[in-house]
């Protein structure tokens, strides 16, 4: 083969749209975060919210989204973080996520959504271990856009089916 025809790697890593990932990017106390958007159904503003007693104080509680009852959690709340009033800006994602019952839609609540942006996956780095209120295993990876750092977060990991239950726990019997 000619120099001219052999195949550069890092040529074809440089073009290569299959290692690029679409991600929503929000705020969240300050701090950056993303979701796959293939997880995300739609953005909407804040709107009434019906809470259910005895729940979780980060489960907000239902919204009818024409004609579907979705529960919304708070994700502050959901990552301990202070509780703050909500703005014009506040935004409800509508998510789909697995649960051991199949796919689910949920609303979290965030500050403010603010782009849909493209990241190469080799600009993604490993979930560091480190301790802070949001636990490591929430985080899918870590990018690295704009001067910034993007904490890109596994939804599948931070909404479990125990989120779901709304009611107080059934004591556990051994």
């Amino acid at each position: 083969m000619s120099g001219s025809q052999q195949h550069n790697p890092v040529t074809a890593l440089a073009v290569d749209h299959s290692l690029d990932m679409k991600v929503l990017r929000f705020e969240l106390a300050g701090e950056f975060y993303g979701l796959d958007i293939l997880k995300i159904r739609e953005i909407n503003g804040m709107m009434d919210i019906t809470s259910v007693p005895q729940t979780p104080e980060f489960m907000k509680g239902l919204i009818n989204l024409r004609g579907k009852v979705i529960p919304v959690i708070d994700l502050r709340l959901k990552f301990g973080l202070a509780e703050e009033e909500y703005t014009e800006r506040t935004s409800i994602i509508v998510i789909e996520f697995k649960t051991v019952h199949g796919a689910t839609q949920m609303g979290i609540v965030v500050d403010r959504v603010s782009e849909v942006i493209t990241i190469n996956r080799a600009d993604i780095d490993p979930a560091p271990d480190f301790g802070t209120r949001l636990k490591s295993e929430y985080i899918k990876g870590m990018a690295k856009t704009k001067n910034q750092v993007l904490i890109i977060l596994d939804i599948d990991l931070i909404l479990t089916d125990e989120d779901l239950t709304f009611g107080p726990k059934a004591p556990v019997v051994e």
